[in-house]
């Protein structure tokens, strides 16, 4: 368990559209922007090794995207280094965190003075989901599934605890970055799961066809 005196109160953020990060989970990345480059190498330096993921806000594309209010910050536990420079890395998710501003500085990358406060469950062990009706949900992802045309590791869903395929769930489906920012700020797995639940039902319905019609 990570202790809330133990983590920082400025962190290095990469605002990557589509990429979730959830506590206890974990996210592998491809590193190759320099500005990324050297908020790793700055990272690996540092005695926490953390990197705050985060989503950008849509902005026109001539502005520096503004970002999310909440994130999540991941550990660094894994990485390699390619022939030519770029890094394979593994996050492992540590606690979600809420940015107070964003800090100038001569990084290329961008950081931010952040509060951890009403997060404190995130630090805790695997969070249970005590009114999951496991079965009915499984029955809805192999419709989605098969909607979808996709192949499963459906042994591997079925052992897997609540927390890890519900934020598994949550990391991998085909959703749009407003849809997971919803996801992260979830303040239960259970609401989590209730969102993921009203999405993929959403999504069998036809979305935003299904509305016109």
């Amino acid at each position: 368990m990570t202790r809330l005196k133990d983590l920082p109160q400025t962190l290095p953020v990469f605002p990557l559209p589509g990429a979730l990060m959830l506590p206890r989970a974990r996210l592998p990345l491809h590193i190759f922007e320099p500005r990324y480059l050297a908020m790793l190498d700055d990272a690996l330096k540092s005695d926490t090794r953390l990197i705050g993921m985060i989503q950008p806000c849509p902005t026109p594309e001539s502005q520096e995207p503004r970002l999310h209010s909440i994130g999540c910050a991941g550990r660094i536990t894994q990485f390699s280094e390619t022939e030519d420079g770029r890094y394979m890395i593994t996050l492992s998710g540590i606690s979600r965190y809420r940015v107070i501003e964003e800090l100038e500085g001569f990084q290329p990358y961008r950081r931010c003075r952040v509060s951890w406060e009403g997060f404190e469950r995130d630090r805790e062990d695997a969070e249970a989901d005590r009114g999951f009706d496991r079965r009915g949900f499984m029955g809805l992802l192999e419709r989605y599934f098969d909607v979808q045309e996709l192949s499963v590791d459906w042994p591997t869903l079925k052992e897997a605890d609540d927390e890890l395929l519900i934020n598994s769930l949550s990391m991998l489906l085909d959703l749009s970055p407003e849809d997971r920012q919803a996801l992260l700020e979830a303040p239960s797995l259970t609401t989590r799961r209730e969102t993921l639940v009203t999405l993929i039902e959403y999504s069998l319905r036809g979305g935003e066809e299904d509305l016109i019609q």
